[in-house]
This record gives C-alpha cells, structure tokens and sequence, in this order.
C-alpha cells in the first residue's frame, strides 16, 4: 500500500497537539501545575497576612479566586504555549524532513518513508504504538517520535487503521 501526501506545519502542530494531550508525563506536569499554583497563593495570602499585619480571610479571598482562575483558564494556556513553540521551533528551520510531500510505502516487513531529506526504512516492531485524531495518523517509533500519516488522499481510512492494528500489536 503506498501513499503520497503532504505534511504541512498544520499537521506537525496537530501531532504536538495530540502528544500533549495523550502523553502520561504531559498530563502530569499539568496537573501538577494546576495544583502547586493554586496552593502557593493561598500560602501567600497567609503570610502576607501575618507580614501586612491583615486579617487572613480579607487576603485568602482574592487569592481563592485566583486559584480558582488559575484552574480553570490554565490548561488552555498550557496547550496554547506548546503549539506556539512546536510553531517556532518549525519556523526557525527545525523542521527539516518532517514538513513537505511524503511518500509512504506499508509492507509485510514494515514500513518505508521518503522524503525530500532521504528514505527511512522501520520494521512493524519498531513501531511502539499508534495513535489516531480526525486528520492523521501517528505511527510512533520512540516516545517521543511519530511518523505522521496524513489522512486526507486516503481512499479506505477504515482498512489503513485495520492493517496498522493488525501489524502494531501496542495500541494507544
């Protein structure tokens, strides 16, 4: 099976989209910071309290209400600030061989990528997991690395997801 397609900064930028969202260590750095954050101003609010010399509900408050803004509005800021960067890490250059026409190639053995910068060649068991948003496929190779299989000159979405199940036996 062979298909040529185009990997447009758009696309990179949906694969950082879904990493962060999917990714176990993302979702706990998040986590945490929604929390930790929250904490220290209601930590702060207590000891300007005892330093201003104010009664602590008068400052806790303002505090509990920027804790609960912090909550609510950061996750979206979050994802905002790793596809602003993915953005200028492509625009600096950085995105040499990952942007641009594609040609991929499914075998029996693997599969097979070329590309403007050269051709890869990777087993079906080097691929650790796969991963699936409305516009693409991501067939990871490390933790961190996919390659990106654009759906959008697919003729049979459905019977390129069932081969990529039934020769990757990690699936996300």
């Amino acid at each position: 099976m062979e298909f040529n397609y185009n990997i447009s900064e758009e696309a990179y930028l949906q694969f950082n989209d879904y990493y962060a969202k999917n990714s176990e260590t993302v979702k706990k750095s998040l986590m945490i910071q929604r929390i930790t954050v929250p904490i220290m101003y209601l930590v702060m609010a207590v000891f300007l309290s005892f330093v201003l010399d104010m009664p602590v509900l008068f400052l806790m408050i303002p505090f509990f209400i920027l804790g609960v803004l912090w909550t609510v509005f950061y996750p979206a800021y979050f994802y905002r600030l790793i596809r602003r960067n993915a953005r200028k890490m492509v625009r600096e250059g950085k995105g040499e061989g990952i942007l641009g026409d594609h040609t991929m190639i499914f075998t029996e053995e693997g599969l097979r990528e070329i590309s403007s910068t050269g051709e890869k060649m990777q087993s079906w068991s080097g691929i650790e997991k796969i991963g699936e948003d409305p516009s693409n496929f991501y067939l990871f190779n490390s933790g961190m690395s996919a390659y990106i299989v654009s759906k959008n000159k697919m003729d049979d979405v459905d019977g390129v997801r069932r081969l990529l199940h039934s020769k990757i036996t990690k699936k996300v």
